[in-house]
C-alpha cells in the first residue's frame, strides 16, 4: 500500500512538470470546424506528445513545445509569393523569415490553420503529414496554382 502511495504521490510531481502551453487563440477558432480539427489532432505529431493548451482552437506537441497549431487564421491573400507544399491533400504556404521556426498555413482551406514548427526539434515533412490528415476536416476552396513539392 505505501508503494502505491509512493507511485501515485510521483505520478502526480511528474504530470505537474509539463506546463500547460500557452497561445492566443486564432481570429475565426470559434468556427465550427476549428472543433473539428481538434477532435481529429493525433495525439502524437512526428512521435512527439500532444501538451495542453490554453487556448479555444490550439494544440502543441512536445516538450519543449515543437508544433504549435492555430485554427482559425484569416485566409491568405490569393496572391501569396510564398511557396506552397501539397501535403496530405493539404495546400500549406511555408514563411520561414522566424528561422527556426517555420509557420505553415495552409492555403485554399475554410477556416484556415496556421502550424508552427521548430525545425531543430522536428522534421518538417512527418510532422505536416501527421496534422493534414485533421486539417483536412476543413472546407477546401481552392489550390495552389504553383506547387513545390508533394508529400503523401
Amino acid at each position: 500500500m505505501k508503494r502505491l502511495a509512493l507511485l501515485a504521490a510521483l505520478a502526480l510531481t511528474l504530470t505537474g512538470c509539463v506546463q500547460t502551453v500557452s497561445l492566443r487563440p486564432a481570429e475565426f477558432a470559434v468556427d465550427p470546424l476549428c472543433a473539428q480539427v481538434m477532435v481529429d489532432a493525433p495525439s502524437d505529431v512526428a512521435e512527439l506528445p500532444i501538451r495542453e493548451t490554453n487556448a479555444q482552437g490550439t494544440l502543441a506537441w512536445g516538450s519543449p513545445a515543437a508544433v504549435l497549431l492555430r485554427c482559425g487564421v484569416p485566409e491568405p491573400d490569393p496572391t501569396a509569393t510564398l511557396p506552397c507544399y501539397e501535403v496530405g491533400g493539404v495546400f500549406w504556404l511555408v514563411d520561414d523569415a522566424g528561422s527556426p521556426n517555420y509557420v505553415y498555413t495552409t492555403y485554399g482551406r475554410s477556416p484556415a490553420t496556421e502550424v508552427i514548427l521548430n525545425r531543430d526539434l522536428v522534421a518538417p515533412a512527418p510532422a505536416l503529414l501527421d496534422v493534414s490528415r485533421a486539417v483536412a476536416a476543413t472546407t477546401a476552396t481552392s489550390s495552389c496554382t504553383e506547387v513545390a513539392d508533394t508529400l503523401e
